[in-house]
């Protein structure tokens, strides 16, 4: 049988490409060393600045006040934000030994600190955030005056809205401000300023408020208590024992203890005194609910 001529064969198919495996590479984030874990300490890349957190007690009396106190507004307002740091330590100094000097552009300068609360990086927030708490304990009741109540208000609406955050280190930084702002000023005004966020849409910020005024109560007098309403305190906690967050039902149960405490101090029959005050103030659920409280 006759071969069949070569030049007639079919043509081979070139053989496909065989398809490449697909190999899961993983992408590496590039995080800006400037943005911090939210519940971390934010800790500096070798390119940055090293900010340092110094305790109140570490802090050193400035060489020359006279003079830094005239730039020091516009350094706490600076574009770099190493620099706004190292402005609120000295914003510090000042208000721990230098409060004299601090004191005439005092409401200028709380507002700066409120701003710098405000701003989104970590380091800079936990840093005003002590500053505030070092003005706290330089002028106290001062700030309630009319020319820097404002500034306080504002201020303390930082302090509860940083408190009820989830970066966990500027939220401790806070509650410490807060207990700072109750040690240091009288409890009676103190209260009628927290008594105002006690109802907050925020669960949060209320409880935050909540704490707060309780520690105030707790450093009351029974005529400290009537002089801002007894009954109100009472129906607060009547109201609060109920909220939905557990810290805001502790801070009720310490209203209400301290507030038994202070009108039963003199009587010999304490449950029945309390429980009188509270039928007589409370509809009969909540009296029931702030009786079991002092008599579990």
């Amino acid at each position: 049988m006759a071969l069949r001529p070569i030049d007639n064969a079919l043509p081979i198919a070139p053989e496909r490409p065989k398809k490449q495996s697909k190999i899961a590479v993983p992408i590496q984030k590039h995080l800006d060393p400037a943005v911090n874990d939210e519940n971390k300490v934010p800790l500096a890349s070798s390119g940055d600045a090293t900010i340092d957190y110094i305790s109140s007690d570490n802090l050193k009396p400035l060489s020359d006040p006279e003079a830094k106190i005239q730039n020091l507004i516009e350094e706490l307002d600076s574009k770099t934000w190493t620099k706004v740091c190292e402005s609120l330590n000295d914003a510090r100094r000042f208000a721990l030994y230098h409060s004299s000097l601090l004191l005439p552009n005092l409401e200028k300068i709380m507002l700066v600190v409120v701003k710098a609360m405000k701003n989104p990086r970590s380091a800079m927030c936990k840093t005003s955030i002590m500053a505030a708490s070092d003005i706290f304990k330089a002028f106290g009741d001062k700030l309630l005056d009319p020319s820097t109540s404002d500034a306080f208000d504002n201020m303390l609406l930082q302090l509860l809205l940083k408190a009820s955050q989830d970066k966990r280190f500027v939220c401790e930084e806070a509650d410490r401000a807060l207990n700072s702002m109750v040690v240091t000023m009288t409890p009676l005004p103190l209260l009628q300023k927290l008594r105002a966020y006690v109802s907050h849409a925020n669960l949060r910020v209320r409880a935050k408020a909540a704490i707060s005024l309780s520690n105030c109560v707790s450093r009351m007098e029974l005529e400290q208590m009537e002089q801002c309403g007894l009954t109100d305190l009472i129906k607060m906690a009547a109201d609060l024992v109920n909220d939905r967050l557990p810290e805001a039902r502790d801070a009720a149960r310490s209203i209400a203890t301290s507030a038994y405490e202070a009108i039963t101090k003199d009587e010999e029959q304490k449950l029945e005194v309390w429980q009188n005050f509270c039928q007589s103030k409370l509809p009969p659920l909540h009296a029931l609910s702030m009786l079991k409280i002092v008599n579990p």
